[in-house]
């Protein structure tokens, strides 16, 4: 903060298991990294390589040391880890992300159908070697998951060894969690927040909308992802009730 104002929610501190923003990099140059540390990186906790940008990002063991020198883990894309499996090559998978020294991974299956048991298998094994980021729901406009198969594959992948589980939305905001105007799916959300502790999941909120209903929802410190790079320090700003969105519900008995 550059001047002490009252009424400010407290944010956890880095490194944190609450709080959580998670940039999503969908093809920043090594100059880009550079410059979204010196603006950004005070704010972010992750950032996901999306995709299957690793494999054609250049100078991508570059990008990534930037990352990690700016106190940030950077992680590969759910669908990146798809794009081995239906390939057969989950051991080359294993290869991959160990060549570039990674201690954290997603596993998804919001495009490719993989049985959810040999998911699990796939997050048990990976979770000896790194901490794991499991991610429930589909990428393919018109797929409905019962509610009470989220919370069961919720469930069934913290159990299996994710350190957290995130819930799809896609870049564009508009499948998984969400209505295909953006909108939350407010009766899963709720069902989600019921039964699962909320440090163990990352919402995927791509849109301010969904920010703010987040924020107003579970407080600064929910955890937040699938953030563009230039909203990192807008979304800070809604976490800390500086922007018209959440002015008022930080400040108590206040009122202009």
């Amino acid at each position: 903060m550059n001047f002490d104002i009252p009424h400010i929610p407290s944010r956890i501190c880095k490194p944190r298991n609450s709080g959580i923003t998670m940039m999503m990099d969908k093809g920043l140059s090594v100059k880009e990294a550079e410059e979204f540390i010196r603006s950004s990186g005070d704010f972010t906790d992750f950032v996901k390589l999306g995709f299957g940008t690793a494999l054609i990002t250049k100078d991508l063991g570059t990008k990534l040391k930037v990352y990690r020198e700016g106190n940030i883990r950077p992680f590969f894309g759910g669908t990146l880890f798809e794009i081995f499996y239906m390939r057969g090559m989950f051991d080359k998978y294993r290869e991959y992300i160990s060549s570039y020294d990674l201690d954290l991974v997603e596993i998804s299956d919001g495009t490719v159908n993989i049985d959810h048991g040999r998911k699990l298998e796939c997050i048990e094994i990976l979770s000896h070697d790194v901490q794991v980021l499991s991610e429930v729901g589909s990428k393919v406009a018109g797929v409905i998951i019962p509610e009470e198969k989220w919370i069961t594959m919720i469930q069934a992948e913290l159990q299996a060894g994710s350190w957290k589980v995130i819930t799809e939305a896609r870049e564009s905001g508009t499948t998984g969690i969400y209505n295909p105007d953006g909108s939350a799916k407010t009766g899963l959300v709720r069902n989600i927040t019921e039964n699962i502790d909320q440090q163990d999941v990352i919402w995927e909120a791509p849109l301010k909308n969904q920010q703010v209903y987040f924020i107003k929802m579970l407080g600064a410190n929910v955890n937040l992802g699938n953030i563009a790079p230039d909203e990192v320090v807008a979304m800070e700003t809604l976490r800390l009730g500086l922007r018209g969105d959440t002015l008022m519900d930080f400040v108590p008995g206040k009122s202009c």
